[in-house]
């Protein structure tokens, strides 16, 4: 596996984690580290993730397993981790009668800062999530967006080592996700914050994190680096011709070669070095030119949709 920078110990780990809720089976023998920068979890609704951090967070017990948050045990020092852990919840919970300076302050105290070091670190992360100007505002009046800063703000007021954000761009137009992604890879890239981002959205989580956790039903189907889940297609090769492209493919199909016409390409299995010189020759045989020859390659996006549509 690629390494990025040298791996501390996972800030947060589960073994053999199970969760089931009545008839329904959320955690299946979940077994995970979190040991990156930013990692995300990625998913299709119901997937487990909102689970799987409840259950990191100490909100929710496992039914089987362990888990450990900063190497505390999250079932018996649940208290510990959330004054050390920032939480931003999915859905809007904010209390809308109190102000943004008031509420940030308020959970700062409740996580054991003093008053006074309170409102100096309410002032600090509500001007990084651009609230400087709105602090005194009523949370009732904010749009959708500001609400989503104020959560991102209560979870970084108290100076946590790990922030676990669900679906942090819930509910934004373009112009407040593209922000709110800048706000949450600053978190690790600059402010040196592990960070566990849950979302359905492939993009964000490629655009925030260096390593991905894919759910499916519960039960973790990949995890890695988003680095090293990017690779060539075992002997395959993607080739690019000008001219005549059936009589291409079908000299290539002549000379032996299994084939795959994609958009203005083809991609055609290589089973030993001879058949580069096969596609070579058919592009001659065809009289067209061999505009490019380069290894296939499954990109990200390709990789986890198949594995979230169970089909790689």
């Amino acid at each position: 596996m690629a390494e990025l920078d040298a791996v501390a110990p996972p800030a947060a780990e589960a073994r053999g984690v199970s969760k089931r809720f009545g008839a329904v089976q959320a955690l299946r023998d979940v077994t995970v580290a979190i040991e990156h920068p930013a990692t995300g979890l990625l998913g299709a609704n119901g997937a487990g993730k909102s689970t799987l951090m409840k259950a990191l967070l100490g909100l929710v017990s496992p039914d089987a397993g362990t888990m450990n948050v900063l190497g505390l045990d999250a079932t018996t020092a649940a208290r510990e981790i959330r004054r050390r852990v920032g939480y931003m919840p999915e859905h809007d919970c904010l209390p809308r009668e109190m102000t943004a300076a008031d509420l940030v302050v308020h959970l700062a105290q409740l996580r054991g800062l003093p008053r006074r070091a309170a409102v100096l670190r309410a002032s600090e992360v509500l001007f990084q999530v651009g609230l400087e100007e709105e602090r005194s505002r009523l949370i009732g009046g904010f749009s959708t967006g500001m609400r989503q800063r104020v959560k991102l703000a209560q979870a970084l007021v108290h100076g946590p080592e790990l922030v676990v954000l669900d679906e942090p761009t819930n509910g934004l137009d373009p112009a407040g996700r593209e922000e709110m992604l800048t706000i949450v890879r600053r978190l690790s890239a600059d402010l040196g914050i592990k960070v566990l981002v849950s979302s359905h959205v492939l993009e964000d989580i490629s655009r925030t994190c260096d390593a991905v956790v894919l759910l499916r039903d519960g039960e973790v189907v990949r995890a890695g680096l988003l680095v090293d889940l990017q690779g060539a297609s075992a002997g395959a090769f993607r080739a690019r011709v000008s001219g005549d492209q059936a009589a291409f493919g079908d000299a290539l199909t002549a000379r032996g070669l299994v084939i795959e016409r994609v958009e203005d390409h083809f991609v055609v299995q290589v089973g030993d070095d001879g058949a580069l010189d096969a596609i070579r020759d058919a592009a001659a045989d065809a009289d067209v030119g061999l505009r490019s020859l380069v290894p296939a390659v499954a990109t990200i996006e390709d990789v986890l949709v198949g594995a979230i549509e169970g089909t790689a």
